[in-house]
This record gives structure tokens, sequence and C-alpha cells, in this order.
């Protein structure tokens, strides 16, 4: 069972995820702090007690925006230790999943917080920690749902969190998920699509989603629907491409506003592509 460290300068908020964390049969205990100094300490004091002392923590719940160090300072300075506690991030800003993945957080879980969301994010926890027995606790909240907002089956334990593919629930759609609220995007509506680490940023005319979802299983999912990568951070919609451009041996493509670079092993495919399409 795990042991769970806390972190939120809001004291409501901080309340409601240790109630959250103490319902579940996983976890073994759950502490607050209400600062980064405070989180600090007792982090400390648990890494000196040794991981089977009595003030040991397998967990740290970090929210990023807090007065004096941010939630992503802390990590950073926890990532020094030999052993350091596992890291999920709780936080009302989608802007930092990136730095968090970068970091090596086992989850990254968007406010408000839902039970069944947070359920997931220690069946994460309890994985990383090497108890996969723990993992799907009988009666954990959300334990049910054993394929979750965050992950599917093939990523790798650790792996960032992936929003699960719209097949399961619709094939023409993807659900991606923004200050706990799960929205579903037809993929018909992008454009392009733009890796940032094991993550993608989905481009819309309306706005951008970031999904867990590495490019390179977007591109195999997607095919079949015409998305074609051009370079190594970029998967476009073969039918949103509005221009085609060499100039001095570069190649770009425009689709919309946005102006793309064709990596040389792609660019000869992609005329290709273009040229059947256009040819019908």
């Amino acid at each position: 069972m795990l042991r769970v460290l806390a972190v939120d300068d809001e004291k409501p908020l901080l309340e409601e995820l240790l109630y959250l964390l103490r319902s579940d049969p996983r976890v073994r205990s759950a502490e607050g702090a209400s600062d980064a100094t405070e989180a600090l300490r007792r982090v400390t004091r648990a890494l000196e007690s040794g991981p089977d002392g009595a003030d040991g923590i397998d967990v740290v719940f970090l929210d990023i925006h807090m007065a004096g160090l941010t939630g992503l300072d802390i990590a950073r300075l926890l990532a020094g230790f030999a052993r350091p506690p596992l890291i999920v991030f709780v936080t009302a800003h989608e802007g930092f999943a990136v730095q968090a993945f970068d970091l090596k957080a086992v989850d990254y879980v968007l406010k408000p917080v839902r039970p069944e969301r947070l359920a997931e994010a220690v069946r994460r926890a309890c994985a990383q920690a090497g108890r996969p027995e723990e993992a799907a606790a009988p009666g954990a909240p959300g334990a049910a749902a054993a394929v979750p907002a965050a992950r599917r089956p093939g990523t790798e334990a650790g792996a960032p969190p992936a929003v699960p593919p719209a097949a399961d629930r619709a094939p023409e759609q993807i659900a991606v998920e923004l200050g706990g609220v799960t929205r579903f995007v037809a993929i018909a509506d992008i454009a392009y699509v733009e890796a940032q680490g094991d993550y993608a940023r989905l481009h819309t005319d309306e706005g951008s989603h970031l999904v867990r979802i590495p490019l390179a299983t977007l591109e195999e999912r997607w095919a079949a629907r015409g998305f074609v990568r051009i370079h190594r951070r970029h998967l476009v919609a073969l039918g949103r491409i509005d221009e085609l451009r060499l100039d001095a041996g570069t190649t770009t493509v425009r689709v919309g506003p946005a102006e793309l670079q064709v990596s040389r092993r792609h660019a000869r495919e992609l005329r290709d592509l273009l040229m059947r399409q256009a040819m019908g």
C-alpha cells in the first residue's frame, strides 16, 4: 500500500484531495503539506528514514502553482536524490504537461479532480512502485474502469499517461481532457498533429489540445484516415494541405495559417501522395 504526501497551498483543495486519497484502499496513509517548505521538510525526513522507515513516502501528489517554489521546482529538487518518491502532478493548468513528462512524473491530473481520475493515478503509482497486485485493488474508486482516461494497454509502466483512443467510443472522435472535463474532438476537424515528447498536440481550426499519446501511435492509428508523417515532429491530414512549396531545397506545406517543414526523407512520398490526390 502507498504512503502519500499531498501538497497544495489551497486548503479546501488539499482537504478534498486528502479525502479522496484516504478513501482508496490502496493508500496506507495520506498526509498533507500546504507549502513547498513543509513539503520538502517532510520528504527530506522520509528519505533520511529510508524506504521502510516510519516517515517513508512513496508518492507525492503535487500542485504546480504555489507561493514560493512551484511544484515543478520541488520535483526538480527531488530528482536530485538517489531514491526520490514518485511524483503525480495535480493542477488546473494543462500547459505544463510536457515539463511534467520531462521530470518523469507518473501522472498529470487536472483539477477539478474527479475520483475515478485520481484512482487511475493511484493505480499508475502502484504499478510504478512495483506493486502491480495492488494496482487494480477491488473496491478502489474507479477501479472498474480497467482502461483509464489516461492510459491504454500496450504502453509501458511509467510512460506518460495517454488519452484513450476515440475508437472505444466512436471511431470518428478522440477524447481530450481539460480541467477535469473530457471532450470529444472529431478527427475530421484535426488539421495536423505536433509531437511534444511522448505527448501530441492536436491542432484544429478552433485551437489545440494536448493528449497523452505519442505521435508514432497516432500515425499508425490514423494512416487510414489520410494522416501522413511529414517530419519527426508533425503528422498532417493530407486533405488539409493548402500548399506545397519547394524553396532552395527546403520543402514546406501550408496547413491553414501554419507553415510546416517537410523532412527530406518524407518530401518525395508527400509530393507523390498529393499528385495522386489531385488526379483523383
